[in-house]
C-alpha cells in the first residue's frame, strides 16, 4: 500500500514530451553506474503498463516483467516526477507470468497522479527502465466526468494488421482524453486463432502479427495468458493503457464461446472444488493481466462497485460466473444470469448509492434477443427474464432514479430506450441502454429486440446485408461510446462513436430527483 497526495493539471503533448524525457533520465542514470551499463543485465517492462479501479482515493497499477523482478512503483503529482510523495513495490514471479500490481490508497480526489514504474533485479538490485503513466482521480465534487466503454479486441481471427494501423480505435480513444475506460469484456478470443493472413472481401490481404500463443485455441494457464500479452504488442494498446485507466470486466471468450461455469470444460477436467480447469486457468490468466482489484475475501470476483465521486456510481457485473447454463432455454421456465448473491447485491447497492447517476456496465445486453443472454423474443418474461423483471421492479420499489445500461458484445453500436409503454413487463421505470463495439474485431449487422421490457431502437449501425458479417475493422464500423457528465447541470450526454472519431449519434439525458431516500447498504 502507499499513501499519496497530489495535483496538477496536464495536456497529452506534455505528458508524451515528459515520457520520453523520463526514460531518457533512467538511462543517463543507469549509464552512470558500471555494473549497470549493459542493458542485458537490466529487467526490462514487458509490453505497456497500465491503472484501473480508480476511485476518489485508491487506483491499481499494473505492469509486467521479462523476468523476475521486484516493481518500482513512484508517484508524483507533477509530471517532472520533482518531488515523490509515494513509493511502493511488488514481486512480479514466474507465478504470475512476471506480472503484478499494486493497490494504492489514501490519494487526494480529484487530482492527476502521475507514475513512474520500472523493475529492478531482485538479487543484484540492477535498475531497468522506467516508464511513466497517469490517472485521474475522481471528484470530490463539481467536476465534469468524461469517459468512454467498449469491447471485443483480436476477434474472428482480426488481429494487428501493422500496415493497416493496428489497433487503430485506441488511438482514437486516446484522442478523446477521457477519465477512464470501462472495457465490457472479450479483452482477448481465446478461442479464436489468429492467422498469418485474411483475405479481404475486395481482393485484399490482411496481415497478421502471429504469435505462439495465438496459433492455437486456448487450453492451457501460458495459451491464455499469451493471448493477453498478444494485445501489448499493438502501440496503440499501450498508449492508451498508460494514459487511461480502465474499469475491466469479462465475457465469453475470455475463457470460450459462450461459456457457463457449468456447461464448460475440456480434457483437462476439474479443480478440486468442481470448477472446470479451463474456466479456472482463465480466470487466473484474466486477473494477472487486468488492472482490477481484489474484493475482500472473494478473491478472483469481477462483479464490483466503483464510486467515481458524487455524479458516478459504476456497477460493474458479472453475467457469466453465476449463470445456470450455456444456453437460455429450458421446459421449467426457470432460469438466471446474475445469480442470487450477485443480485442481491446490486439491488442493495443501487438502492444505497448516493451518486446522481448509476451506471450498469453489462457484458451483455437485455432486449437482444439471444438464447447466450437474456431476451428469448417477444412476450411476458420467461427464464432469465424474470430475475432482470425482479431487478427492474425492486429499483423502481426503492425509487431508485439515473440508471443507465453499457455493454458491447453483439459487435454494432445501438441505443435502446426501454419504455414500460411497450412492454409487456411493465413495473420498472423507463431506462436507456447503449451498445457499442468492437474495438477491433469483426463487425455484424443489427439484432432483433424483443417487446418483454419494451425496448425500442432509436439508433443502430452495423453492416449491411451487402457488406455481409464478420466485416473486418478496416472498414471502419468498429465503434465504441462516450459518455459525458456535466459537473453544473449533471445532463449526461452519451455519444456513440466510430473508429474514425466521427459522432454517428448523441442524446442528453436530464437527471431525476430520487423517488425517496436511499437504504443505507449494510455491507459491499
Amino acid at each position: 500500500m502507499a499513501t499519496l497526495r497530489a495535483s496538477r493539471a496536464w495536456t497529452r503533448r506534455q505528458f508524451l514530451v515528459r515520457s520520453t524525457s523520463s526514460l531518457a533520465v533512467a538511462s543517463l542514470g543507469t549509464l552512470a553506474t558500471p555494473h549497470l551499463s549493459r542493458a542485458a543485465d537490466r529487467p526490462q517492462i514487458a509490453g505497456g503498463i497500465q491503472s484501473g479501479d480508480v476511485s476518489g482515493d485508491s487506483a491499481v497499477i499494473w505492469a509486467r516483467a521479462d523476468r523476475p523482478a521486484r516493481m518500482q512503483v513512484e508517484c508524483s503529482t507533477v509530471e517532472s516526477f520533482e518531488t515523490i510523495i509515494a513509493s511502493a513495490s511488488r514481486d512480479a514471479l514466474l507465478d504470475a507470468d512476471f506480472t503484478a500490481k499494486l493497490l494504492l490508497n489514501d490519494l487526494p480526489p480529484g487530482q492527476d497522479i502521475f507514475y513512474r514504474v520500472r523493475f529492478d533485479d531482485i538479487a543484484a538490485g540492477i535498475a531497468g527502465e522506467s516508464r511513466v503513466g497517469h490517472f485521474r482521480t475522481a471528484p470530490a465534487a463539481g467536476r465534469s466526468i468524461s469517459f468512454v466503454w467498449s469491447g471485443d479486441v483480436a476477434g474472428q481471427g482480426w488481429g494487428i494488421d501493422v500496415s493497416r494501423g493496428g489497433y487503430r480505435s485506441y488511438r482514437t480513444m486516446l484522442d478523446n482524453r477521457p477519465d477512464f475506460f470501462i472495457h465490457s469484456g472479450d479483452h482477448i478470443y481465446a478461442d479464436c486463432t489468429v492467422p498469418s493472413e485474411q483475405r479481404l472481401p475486395n481482393g485484399e490481404i490482411w496481415r497478421n502479427l502471429v504469435t505462439e500463443e495465438k496459433s492455437e485455441v486456448a487450453h492451457t494457464l501460458g495459451q491464455f495468458r499469451g493471448n493477453y500479452r498478444y494485445n501489448h504488442l499493438d502501440e496503440n494498446f499501450r498508449a492508451f493503457h498508460a494514459e487511461v485507466p480502465m474499469f475491466a470486466q469479462w465475457d465469453d471468450h475470455e475463457v470460450t464461446n459462450d461459456w457457463s461455469p457449468a456447461g464448460s470444460h475440456d480434457e483437462s477436467g476439474y479443480e478440486d472444488d468442481g470448477t472446470p480447469r479451463l474456466v479456472a486457468h482463465a480466470r487466473r490468466a484474466f486477473f494477472d493481466f487486468m488492472p482490477i482489484r481484489d474484493i475482500g475475501a472473494r478473491q478472483g470476483r469481477v462483479y464490483r462497485k466503483i464510486a467515481y465521486g458524487p455524479l458516478l456510481d459504476v456497477f460493474m457485473i458479472d453475467m457469466r460466473s453465476y449463470r445456470d447454463d450455456s444456453w437460455n432455454k429450458g421446459g421449467d421456465h426457470r432460469g438466471w444470469i446474475l445469480g442470487a448473491e450477485q443480485i442481491a447485491w446490486l439491488k442493495r447497492e443501487l438502492a444505497a448509492s448516493r451518486a446522481t447517476w448509476k451506471v450498469i456496465a453489462a457484458d451483455l445486453p437485455i432486449g437482444l434477443v439471444s438464447l447466450d443472454a437474456v431476451a428469448l423474443g417477444d412476450g411476458p418474461p420467461d427464464r432469465r427474464e424474470h430475475e432482470i423483471a425482479d431487478l427492474l421492479a425492486s429499483i423502481k420499489r426503492a425509487g431508485v432514479r439515473n440508471i443507465v445500461w453499457l455493454t458491447a458484445d453483439m459487435h454494432y453500436t445501438a441505443a435502446h430506450y426501454y419504455d414500460p409503454a411497450k412492454a409487456q413487463f411493465q413495473d420498472f421505470e423507463p431506462f436507456w441502454e447503449f451498445v457499442s463495439g468492437p474495438l477491433h474485431a469483426g463487425t455484424w449487422g443489427p439484432g432483433e429486440l424483443d417487446n418483454t421490457f419494451g425496448p425500442v431502437a432509436m439508433y443502430q449501425n452495423g453492416c449491411s446485408a451487402a457488406q455481409g458479417e464478420n466485416l473486418a475493422p478496416c472498414f471502419g464500423l468498429q465503434f465504441f461510446g462516450r459518455v459525458d457528465i456535466d459537473g453544473a447541470s449533471g445532463v449526461m450526454t452519451v455519444t456513440l462513436k466510430d473508429v474514425d472519431n466521427r459522432d454517428l449519434w448523441s442524446v442528453d439525458i436530464v437527471p431525476q430527483p430520487q423517488a425517496r431516500p436511499a437504504v443505507v447498504a449494510q455491507h459491499s
